[in-house]
Parts: structure tokens; C-alpha cells; sequence
């Protein structure tokens, strides 16, 4: 189950770039990124603070840790993460289309996120994981190299920023996941870093563009964005991340450049070349290799210790 948690939510997370092409003119990718973290990040506070409540009411849970300076900075490290992933994501889709951008995003996560628990816990990662990821990456190869049909290839920027966001989605998952060993419940992790996004995002509010927030197709691509695509949909990776290791929760979050490059075709008409199209057929199947080794209870993606 932990298994489909982080696949709806990586569901969810592939429809963002679609939902923005659908929205309205007069978008930048800050003013959707403030729109996006102010409502989401607040849903997500109250939905999984909420959940947390009802959770400690239903049965008895072990005592809470204490709220240190430790798991604070890392609570904190997660919402800021959360922030700087929206202007960055969105960066990406604007310069390299909702396909390419999103594949690069989310297909250069696994890889920082498992190099950057490697360098945390010193453990070699499992041929399961390795080889899931090579597939993977060697999908993410072919579309930065294949592009779309135009032949263009990539913009720089663009690419850069979603690399970044990529970063930013690695550091999020080693962070809950050492909160997640130190004992935090999943949704007092999530409702923290949605707390602490919506925050820094509010900021930011009074210095941006939302002129499209006066239409009804921005008023739904925002609360989209923000409810779906955040509150739920972390809700649903945090609960799956606490049966998970944060590199094989970000592998199989590969399900949303999978979900977007589908729906950028399907929706938006955007083509790819022939290249980017074998990219999707060997993501896909790194994507189905994690997920049926990870049928059984998750063992972590580290089996030997170095």
C-alpha cells in the first residue's frame, strides 16, 4: 500500500505542468509558484495536522519527540525545499515544455536523492535500486538529448531549473525520512514543511503579478495546483515514505514525468522525437522494475553496509 500511496501522489504530481499550460496568459512561473505553496502549503498544514489528530484520537500513539533544534532545522529545511522547488519546476516547463521539463525534474531526483543518503548513512545501494535507477536515468538521457520533434533540443536555463527542482525534491525526502526514523509521525512531517512553505511563499505575495487570479480559469488552476497537486498529494508521498527509503520513494516518483509526458501529448499536443519517445518506454520500465521489487516490505535500497 505504501507502495500506491507514493504512486498517486507521483500521479498527482505529473498533472502540475498540464494544469499550467491550461491556465490562464499573464503567469509567471514565481506568481504560480506563490499561488501554488500559499494554498496548498496552508491545505496541507490543516489536512495533515488534522489527520494527526484524528490518528492520536483513534488509538494510542508513542510519545512525540521533542521539538529540538535538530528536527526543527529539518522541518524548516523541508518547507524552504518545498519553495524553491515551484519557481524552479515551473521554470523548466516554461523554456522546455511540460514533457521534457518534467522528465528531467523528477528523473534527476532518485539519483541526488540516493547519492545524497549514500553520503548520509554510508550504506552501498541494493542491485534493485541501482538497477532501477540506471533505467531510469538513461530515460531522463534520452529525453533531455531527444527533446521535442521540432529538433530544438533544450534550453539551458530550463534545464537547469529543473535539475534544481529535482534537488530540491532529494533533500525534501532525506529530510522527512530522518524525521520519519527519529520517531515525527508522517503527517506531523508533512503539516510542518506545508506550514513552513506556505509561509515563505507568503511573503512574496504583495511583490508578484496575480491579475490571472481575477479569472475562473486561474481561480481553478490555482486551487488545483495548491489542494491537489500539494495538500493530497504530499499527504499521500509522506505516509509512503515511512515504509520507504527516501531513494526508493523518489524512484518511484518517476510515476509523474511518466503521467506528464502522457498527458503533454495526449492533452497538450505536444510531440516528442523518436529519441524521447524511447526515453518514456525505458523510464516506464525502470518505474515498473522498483515497483514490483518493492511488492514485498521495503527493505531500503541500501543491503550492504560499506
Amino acid at each position: 500500500m505504501h507502495v500506491v500511496a507514493v504512486l498517486v501522489a507521483a500521479v498527482l504530481f505529473g498533472t502540475t505542468g498540464t494544469s499550467q499550460a491550461l491556465g490562464p496568459d499573464g503567469t509567471t512561473p514565481l506568481s504560480i509558484g506563490v499561488m501554488r505553496m500559499v494554498i496548498g502549503g496552508a491545505g496541507l498544514a490543516a489536512l495533515a495536522f488534522g489527520l494527526a489528530a484524528w490518528q492520536r484520537r483513534r488509538k494510542p500513539q508513542p510519545p512525540r519527540p521533542r521539538l529540538t533544534p535538530a528536527p526543527f532545522a529539518l522541518m524548516a529545511l523541508t518547507g524552504v525545499s518545498l519553495a524553491l522547488y515551484q519557481p524552479l519546476f515551473f521554470l523548466g516547463t516554461e523554456r522546455n515544455g511540460v514533457a521534457v521539463a518534467t522528465m528531467v525534474a523528477l528523473g534527476s531526483a532518485p539519483i541526488l536523492a540516493g547519492l545524497l543518503e549514500w553520503a548520509l548513512t554510508r550504506r552501498l545501494p541494493s542491485p534493485l535500486w541501482l538497477g532501477a535507477t540506471a533505467l531510469a536515468t538513461l530515460g531522463v538521457v534520452f529525453l533531455g538529448v531527444g527533446g521535442d520533434a521540432s529538433g530544438l533540443g533544450t534550453d539551458p536555463a530550463g534545464l537547469l531549473g529543473s535539475i534544481g527542482a529535482g534537488a530540491c525534491f532529494a533533500v525534501i525526502a532525506n529530510a522527512q525520512r530522518r524525521l520519519l526514523d527519529d520517531g515525527w509521525d508522517p503527517f506531523t512531517v508533512v503539516g510542518a514543511m506545508g506550514a513552513g512553505s506556505a509561509l515563505v511563499f507568503a511573503f512574496f505575495v504583495p511583490f508578484v503579478d496575480l491579475a490571472w487570479m481575477g479569472t475562473t480559469s486561474g481561480v481553478v488552476m490555482a486551487l488545483w495546483l495548491g489542494l491537489a497537486t500539494i495538500s493530497v498529494a504530499y499527504v499521500f508521498f509522506t505516509w509512503g515514505l515511512s515504509a520507504l527509503s527516501a531513494a526508493t520513494a523518489a524512484t518511484l516518483t518517476l510515476g509523474e514525468p511518466l503521467t506528464a509526458a502522457l498527458l503533454g501529448i495526449v492533452v497538450l499536443g505536444e510531440r516528442l522525437s523518436l529519441l524521447a519517445i524511447v526515453g518514456l518506454i525505458v523510464l516506464a520500465g525502470g518505474l515498473a522494475l522498483l515497483a514490483w521489487g518493492s511488492r514485498a516490505k521495503d527493505p531500503g535500497p541500501y543491503a550492504i553496509e560499506a
